[in-house]
């Protein structure tokens, strides 16, 4: 975020409220970026997003939950012959937890202008490879893609029709969904899957937000 890890250190030492934060979580020592990340970690842990129609139809069986696009577009988000969606985004918690190369961040050439995952482990697999994220209210959260890249849920569903942009490291659960049309064909609709992922939008915990300054 415009920062770097030595700057935050320097940053939240020089606040005092934030001194006695990190002093009553993790004792009497100096604030280093490990302790930043088990913070925001422990606080994302709390953000639990659920009673969405989604879960309402699926889990308790409420069939007006959702509409009949939304349920053409489950039945396209689950078929491993249509959109194949749960290889990565299993049901549930919609993600594998796993890192997965989808083709996002190439040039013209093909050639990665981002290597994700690879900047860690230094594997010739992981290049390109980025974690899975949860689809749970995403409708809420554009833009799309770890790089911001695609702007609206129509977009990134047209990425994932197109089978991603090819590179020696995409997925190979990653194809070319040539039936899925545009709108109208029942069980084919980019426009039913687009219903389905806006489905997952769920009830979000109160005060979640920054405090209010007294």
């Amino acid at each position: 975020m415009a920062h770097t890890l030595e700057a935050v250190e320097k940053t939240l030492s020089a606040d005092l409220s934030y001194r006695d934060l990190f002093r009553k979580a993790f004792g009497p020592r100096p604030i280093r970026y490990e302790m930043v990340g088990k913070s925001i970690a422990a606080f994302e842990r709390t953000v639990v997003s659920g009673n969405s129609p989604f879960d309402r139809y699926f889990y308790r069986g409420e069939q007006v939950a959702l509409n009949e696009t939304a349920k053409r577009g489950l039945e396209i988000f689950r078929n491993p012959q249509k959109g194949n969606c749960t290889a990565c985004h299993v049901l549930g918690l919609f993600t594998d937890n796993l890192f997965h190369n989808i083709g996002v961040g190439v040039d013209q050439n093909g050639e990665l202008t981002d290597l994700g995952r690879f900047e860690v482990t230094g594997k010739d697999s992981d290049r390109g490879a980025f974690k899975t994220p949860s689809l749970r209210n995403i409708a809420l959260t554009a833009p799309y893609m770890h790089d911001g890249s695609l702007k609206t849920l129509g977009e990134v569903i047209d990425f994932y029709v197109g089978g991603g942009n090819s590179n020696e490291n995409l997925d190979p659960q990653m194809k070319i969904l040539t039936p899925l049309t545009e709108t109208g064909e029942e069980n084919w609709s980019r426009a039913d899957l687009e219903a389905f992922l806006e489905s997952l939008t769920g009830e979000i915990p109160q005060d979640i937000g920054p405090p209010e300054e007294k």
